[in-house]
């Protein structure tokens, strides 16, 4: 008896997808396992740390500043209503180190870095250089892989870290501005009000979003077929994934973590 064809599809869907994550989670092992080899390739690890953390410093920078624009008006004229708008910077640098400024940053380094580690080695892959350097006894995993996953755990922090202090002075000037609230006022109350937890969560987040987002698109990168389709394709799903993925693990800080500090 043959299984209608609407019947098949989603079996067929669920079984790639279990393939997928089984040959991701090999991925992920031999990054880890490649790490030691990362003093080898020391010169190509600081040309992607330039690459993916200075290149991005300026969008990083203009992301924390809208956000602590668009947080301080939005919170201070809720605030307002009740007379209470002086916590605006409370809620400002809350919103900031805990969800904005790691969440925001990642799914904007997610597209930057997940689009161009799947182009870059997806193009490799289908003009067969990656076979060429398997050829010559290179490892493709601890030439490429590995120097992008190092030079994402080193610079994904510093740019979350630079996009919350530009949001924060964004939103002092602001209150400032509009809101007649004292800079002064501000400041302290944006610092004083932060607590260790915070701090914690905020900062432990880039270091897990830039793990899956660099090891997400150079599994792509490095499981392309199809030409240059395959190239676009892959650099699409990179950029999808690691967006979920962001989007997943923020709500595992939010709900456990959050719970357990």
């Amino acid at each position: 008896m043959a299984w209608p064809a609407a019947d098949i599809a989603p079996v067929r869907t669920f079984k790639r997808m279990l393939w997928r994550l089984q040959e991701y989670s090999i991925f992920v092992y031999e990054n880890v396992r490649s790490l030691r080899s990362a003093w080898r390739y020391r010169r190509d690890t600081l040309e992607q740390m330039y690459i993916i953390g200075a290149q991005a410093f300026m969008i990083a920078s203009l992301s924390g500043l809208f956000m602590g624009i668009i947080m301080a008006i939005e919170a201070g004229h809720r605030l307002e209503t009740f007379g209470a708008k002086l916590l605006v910077g409370r809620t400002t640098s809350l919103a900031l180190f805990r969800e904005l400024g790691p969440v925001i940053t990642g799914l904007l380094l997610a597209a930057r870095t997940g689009a161009k580690n799947a182009s870059e080695l997806g193009s490799m892959q289908v003009s067969e250089q990656i076979d060429a350097l398997r050829a010559f006894g290179t490892d493709p995993i601890e030439k490429l892989a590995v120097p992008r996953l190092i030079a994402a755990l080193v610079m994904f922090l510093p740019l979350t870290l630079v996009s919350d202090l530009v949001g924060l002075v964004g939103g002092m000037y602001v209150s400032d501005w509009w809101l007649n609230v004292d800079k002064g006022f501000f400041w302290h109350s944006a610092i004083y009000d932060l607590k260790i937890k915070d701090l914690i969560v905020g900062f432990a987040k880039p270091v897990v979003f830039s793990f899956f987002i660099s090891t997400i698109s150079c599994y792509y990168g490095l499981a392309t077929t199809g030409g240059t389709i395959g190239v676009g394709r892959a650099a699409v799903n990179a950029v999808v994934v690691s967006s979920v993925v962001v989007l997943f693990n923020d709500f595992i800080f939010t709900k456990v973590i959050w719970s357990i500090l």
